[in-house]
């Protein structure tokens, strides 16, 4: 028997719901429970689509036979999430004659939920999008809260909108064929949770580890739930990011700077310039006496349990990573601004941080 469909609601002017279970991409009742108009438009990457967009649409078409239903498919990968792309999901809307009333379903991982969210907020001044999240970063992270945007050569994510969904569908079964780099890369976002405003779920992640790393269904559900639980109410209290939000980027300075010079898709995947930027922001907390080194250390721990990296890859020069930072949309005119803590579970933002106790944290790193 199948464990019961677990829901979080998440509030503020825009409210909306956050469905866990597992078979819940074939629901057709649950998935066109909120379709305002008979236009959809399914955007999908090349390696989610084969495996689920057919049993999406179908699912649709059982529910509400008259609807109009679009496919975009994306080739995947980071790389992907780009201008022009998001320009060939807008022609796709046009295509289908997309009206103000029109839905897309964004069917992937992050990028296609990105990208696909970004389109639906710009398509006639924005229309409605539900997240279909297929891994498990996407399902704690970046379907949640309403933050779109594509990538530019200069730096991650800096060209967007926020625009809430109208639900997020979290089909757990999709995890099944999630490979074990992504699944330990979604696993990254969930410690953050833990690192940033409950020191508890860190404990239970540890007692957990071994049955999250086999995918076992039960633990899985409780670790998105509880991380769905956190980042709803943060984004629910900040929906724009002007003060609490910006918690939820805790090592993602150091982890966009990386994956920027690095080159998007060509390193360390998005979790995985997380774990190392997570490590990174404990270690510049506790060179500027903020928390402990022994808080630092307990958390690469965790993280080596999860599999995860924990060393700024090979051949990333810290001035190069600076002056990525200094572009990062967690800039301030008055210098850096980073996500810190004083130990599990007490971050804050830090702004002004001094550039030699960064440099030397990132020297120390490389």
């Amino acid at each position: 028997m199948s464990a019961p469909m677990r829901t979080v609601e998440v509030g503020g002017v825009a409210p909306y719901r956050i469905h866990i279970g597992a078979g819940l991409l074939a629901d057709g009742t649950l998935l066109a429970q909120t379709l305002r108009g008979r236009h959809v438009l399914v955007v999908s990457d090349s390696h989610v689509a084969p495996l689920y967009a057919q049993a999406v649409e179908d699912a649709l078409h059982a529910a509400h036979p008259e609807l109009r239903i679009g496919r975009h498919v994306l080739r995947a990968g980071e790389a992907e999430k780009t201008l022009a792309n998001f320009g060939a999901v807008i022609d796709a809307l046009a295509a289908l004659g997309a009206t103000r009333d029109a839905c897309v379903f964004a069917l992937g991982g992050g990028v296609v939920g990105d990208l696909a969210g970004f389109a639906a907020a710009c398509w006639m001044r924005g229309i409605d999008c539900v997240q279909l999240p297929t891994t498990l970063l996407a399902m704690v992270d970046s379907s949640v809260g309403g933050k779109t945007a594509v990538d530019i050569p200069q730096g991650k994510n800096l060209v967007g909108a926020f625009h809430p969904p109208r639900a997020v569908v979290a089909d757990t079964a999709t995890l099944r064929t999630l490979p074990p780099r992504e699944l330990r890369a979604g696993l990254a976002e969930v410690i953050k949770y833990g690192a940033i405003v409950d020191a508890p779920f860190l404990a239970w992640l540890e007692a957990h580890a071994e049955a999250l790393l086999e995918g076992d269904t039960a633990a899985l559900a409780e670790a998105i739930a509880r991380s769905c639980l956190h980042k709803a109410a943060i984004t629910e209290r900040d929906p724009h990011e002007h003060g609490e939000r910006a918690l939820l980027n805790f090592g993602h300075t150091f982890a966009h700077a990386i994956e920027a010079e690095q080159g998007y898709g060509r390193g360390l995947n998005h979790g995985e310039a997380v774990a190392v930027g997570m490590l990174l922001a404990a270690r510049l907390s506790a060179t500027l006496g903020l928390a402990s080194w022994a808080d630092a250390e307990a958390l690469r721990t965790l993280l080596l349990r999860f599999g995860l990296p924990v060393a700024l890859p090979a051949g990333l020069a810290p001035e190069a990573l600076l002056a990525r930072m200094h572009l990062d949309k967690k800039a301030q005119a008055g210098g850096l601004r980073f996500i810190l803590w004083n130990g599990p579970g007490l971050a804050h933002v830090v702004s002004g941080v001094d550039e030699a106790a960064v440099r030397s944290v990132l020297g120390e790193a490389s």
